[in-house]
């Protein structure tokens, strides 16, 4: 959208072009894009109703109309109308889920900004956040696949190359793309540590590694946030603090029975590294985890055993004072109130507080030092602990301070508004996908290869005839290959497989948490067996944690790990059109015993594994 389309937009006596957010005709300070920073803030701060300022504090999921007209929405499964949260609870950051395709979604955008300038006393525009969405896995509770957007690996596949610029590259990519759509703050990276072997969300970090963690994690911030926080930029949130990877047995506290965090390795401070340095280089915000320290100390006092968010040693005693952060604190998603979809309803992430009335959780998060409730929608139990007194109003003026001033420095005041007619021009361009492709492609790993008649097998020369019932055949005669329908048939095959976990679905969002054991099923060891018998074989696992690749391993010539890549990349990383440079960002177990044995805050603490972190081979 265009100034000129946007009536709020008008000029001041002097010349200085401001939108009229209050709609009183003149250019108020916090209305001047001329004044520092703080100053708009104080300003804005000082005329705010405790309404507005309780909406700030809540961070809640929406979906996009499929028509992209705002309204057309289907129903929020029992939680207030977009209007209600918008218009009536001044609810103004959105976590973006479903997305149509962006022409559709930037004129939705456009709408929304318009509906909250209408609808607040003071025109607080809203900010627009999103989990990943630019690899391969789809999980409505933490990552979306890239659809509209190029796509890259995971970001385990960017630790596997280990390249800053590489990551600097995507996330610039990402930025334009997230900023073509409206799209202003990134609920990511994930700097958690990948040490326990089961745990789910592996592939979202960048490995076990803390320092190539804290490494790509500022590259990453700079390629989001464009050196420093402006009308161009996308705000980070660094997640999960302390450090989400220590899970006891590797469940998930998403889930009741994943709540515990155990440090039997005495590595607390290990997992901090990453935090540290992004603290330091100024990230925007930051969301602590689930999951409830089980038998923690810090500074020789035992450490309450309550979930991170509700946690005032963690929150305001290390991350506040010790570290020195006064940045944006917003809790993970459903503290306080339980969650449906689909048909399958999570309760509340109140691990140690479950106990708690609504109102004493929303008072214990604020104690705790948190800014924002995220996934949330409840601002009215705020207001209640003010009136009741239970809080002073003063504590939440210093929340919705740090959370202007996020606004403030991202322009979204000045202009929310997005380009409806570049929307497409700017999202999935050639040259972003054959990054992403090549990206993808270069984090490919080479475990294994074997010699083939006196030589090695890898890399692929053109002309072979390839059998694989996972690869399109399109794929591989672009790749120069032949598809062949029989083993019998074929030079080599090249098997894709999925690393192990257990299917569960009780609870909702579980069954897209790969979870549990990390051994294949007799089935799969047995058709790799099968085909070995006939022709040498390639396999291919898709690592989005640790596979024990043990009982595969001997039947395998060659062995190429893939951290979410097209058939495409794969082929162009297997025949060298582009060299794979992958090496594992986490250590690859030989047994289940081995994990269960294994502490989980200690990284590559399995006995005797079948590949070490840092392993890969050169074709």
């Amino acid at each position: 959208m265009s100034v000129e389309t946007a009536p709020e937009f008008q000029r001041a006596p002097d010349g200085t072009l401001f939108r009229d957010l209050n709609g009183n005709g003149i250019m108020d300070p916090y209305e001047n894009p001329g004044l520092p920073v703080a100053e708009r803030v104080e300003d804005l701060l000082s005329r705010l109703s405790l309404e507005e300022k309780a909406g700030l504090m809540f961070h809640t999921m929406v979906s996009a109309a499929e028509s992209g007209n705002l309204g057309d929405e289907t129903s929020r499964a029992g939680r207030a109308t977009l209007q209600e949260v918008v218009a009536d609870k001044f609810v103004n950051h959105l976590n973006f889920h479903f997305v149509p395709e962006p022409r559709l979604a930037s004129r939705w955008v456009n709408e929304l900004q318009r509906l909250a300038m209408n609808s607040s006393p003071h025109g607080i525009p809203v900010t627009l956040s999103t989990d990943p969405r630019h690899s391969f896995i789809e999980n409505w509770g933490a990552s979306f696949t890239a659809e509209y957007f190029s796509a890259w690996p995971e970001p385990l596949g960017l630790a596997a190359v280990r390249d800053e610029q590489l990551v600097r590259e995507f996330a610039a990519i990402a930025r334009a793309e997230y900023t073509a759509i409206g799209i202003r703050a990134a609920l990511h990276p994930t700097i958690d540590l990948a040490t326990e072997p089961r745990w789910a969300r592996q592939y979202s970090t960048f490995g076990q590694d803390n320092e190539l963690v804290a490494r790509l994690a500022l590259a990453y911030l700079d390629g989001f946030e464009d050196q420093h926080l402006g009308d161009r930029s996308v705000a980070c949130m660094a997640k999960h603090f302390p450090g989400g990877g220590p899970q006891r047995d590797g469940e998930d506290p998403h889930f009741p029975y994943g709540r515990e965090q155990v440090y039997p390795g005495g590595m607390f401070d290990h997992h901090l590294e990453p935090f540290k340095r992004v603290i330091a280089h100024g990230v925007t915000a930051i969301m602590p985890y689930y999951g409830m320290p089980i038998g923690l100390e810090l500074d020789g006092e035992p450490v309450e055993e309550v979930g991170f968010g509700f946690n005032r040693q963690v929150i305001t005693g290390l991350l506040r004072e010790k570290l020195g952060y006064d940045g944006v604190v917003c809790t993970d998603w459903s503290l306080v109130t339980e969650s449906r979809l689909h048909g399958r309803q999570l309760p509340p992430r109140a691990w140690g507080v479950e106990h708690l009335s609504e109102k004493e959780r929303v008072l214990k998060v604020i104690e705790a030092g948190c800014d924002q409730f995220g996934g949330e929608e409840c601002p009215e139990l705020v207001i209640e602990l003010v009136r009741e007194g239970q809080l002073t109003e003063e504590r939440i003026d210093i929340s919705a301070r740090r959370l202007l001033k996020v606004k403030f420095e991202l322009g979204l005041f000045d202009n929310p508004y997005v380009d409806e007619e570049q929307a497409e021009q700017r999202t999935g361009l050639p040259e972003y996908v054959a990054a992403g492709q090549r990206a993808q492609a270069r984090s490919v790993t080479i475990l294994k290869n074997a010699s083939n008649n006196g030589a090695a097998l890898l890399p692929l020369a053109p002309g072979l005839r390839v059998y694989s019932g996972e690869m399109s055949a399109d794929a591989l005669a672009e790749a120069g290959f032949t598809a062949a329908a029989d083993p019998a048939d074929a030079d080599v095959a090249i098997a894709r497989v999925a690393a192990p976990f257990e299917l569960r679905d009780h609870y909702m969002l579980e069954s897209s948490f790969h979870a549990g054991s990390l051994e294949f099923d007799s089935g799969t060891i047995s058709r790799i067996e099968e085909l070995a018998a006939v022709i040498p074989v390639i396999l291919v696992p898709h690592l989005d944690r640790p596979a024990i690749l043990a009982p595969l391993e001997p039947h395998c010539t060659a062995i190429a790990a893939v951290y979410g890549a097209s058939d495409t990349a794969v082929l162009q990383a297997l025949t060298g059109a582009v060299p794979p440079e992958g090496r594992l960002p986490f250590q690859l177990p030989r047994s289940e015993a081995a994990v269960v044995a294994s502490r989980p805050d200690v990284p590559g603490d399995t006995k005797d594994a079948l590949y070490e972190c840092g392993f890969g081979l050169e074709l």
